[in-house]
């Protein structure tokens, strides 16, 4: 499994991990064998968050005797970000996670409270030992620019934002300002939102191409072109131990530049959108 440095200072982390949301509808069981076989395997990022329902529960027997191995991170929702509210929320998360900390936590969107106190309830718990690092989710490049104002050069972690092969907007802006800024990106849903591009599609077919010749399959090839940059992850969903494999295989995967610039021809990046795309 390639790995490479999370943010700023960071440890290094795979560039294929796990997310979890909706994991815990459906075969429960199923899910935590899931989880364990993607640790097993080397995906030991594991992303959660407060709104995920009970998949912070999920993971903890996932991990249940396991947390060093974890590089853990979960996400306080916006209508819990002030000062204190950050806190018990990170609290309330750590007693699902049944952990004494995350390695780092998450800002899920842009809300009404000020940045300041959102941010001085992360570094508290930084302080504290309950968080090791925290970033953002869904921050367009204004709104990181409001939080690198307030909490300066080096602490923001990650940015995590939607990225799939048919939706590349962060790459006009987002992707370099993190870049600039040593953030890592961590791409969330990056097959798409149940909209995976069909092996009968145009653009499918290339990509149906390249995994025949690779002998791997086409979410392998789109996990690996999304990870291609060496500050961008993965979070791929896992709900069996099969589908754990699979990702996990394309962390060893590196796309050569003609396989590149087919996948980038086939799937265009597009017109730079007025707002950044999120689910």
């Amino acid at each position: 499994m390639r790995q490479q440095k999370f943010g700023t200072g960071g440890p290094q982390v795979p560039v294929i991990g796990q997310g979890t949301w909706y994991i815990d509808r459906g075969d429960r069981k199923g899910a935590v064998a899931a989880l364990r076989r993607g640790v097993d395997l080397g995906m030991t990022h594991i992303d959660t968050a407060e709104m995920y329902g009970d998949a912070e529960l999920v993971i903890a027997e996932a991990i249940a005797g396991r947390r060093d191995d974890v590089f853990l991170v979960s996400k306080v929702l916006p209508s819990n970000a002030s000062r204190r509210g950050t806190i018990t929320a990170c609290e309330r998360s750590l007693a699902r996670l049944k952990t004494d900390r995350l390695d780092c936590y998450l800002l899920h969107w842009r809300g009404s409270y000020p940045l300041d106190e959102t941010v001085a309830a992360f570094e508290q718990l930084v302080g504290a030992g309950k968080i090791r690092s925290w970033g953002v989710s869904n921050f367009d490049t204004d709104d990181l620019d409001g939080m690198l104002a307030v909490a300066g050069e080096g602490k923001i972690a990650c940015n995590q934002v939607l990225y799939h092969l048919q939706e590349r907007a962060i790459e006009h802006a987002v992707i370099p300002w993190c870049k600039q800024h040593g953030v890592a990106v961590v791409a969330y849903s990056p097959f798409g939102h149940n909209d995976f591009p069909s092996s009968q599609s145009k653009a499918g077919k290339v990509l149906q191409t390249i995994a025949e010749a690779r002998r791997a399959s086409p979410r392998q090839i789109a996990l690996s072109f999304l990870t291609r940059e060496p500050c961008v992850f993965a979070i791929p969903k896992t709900s069996t131990p099969e589908h754990a494999a699979e990702n996990a295989a394309a962390g060893k995967l590196v796309l050569s530049n003609e396989e590149i610039t087919a996948l980038d021809k086939a799937f265009p990046r597009g017109p730079k959108p007025r707002g950044l795309p999120m689910l």
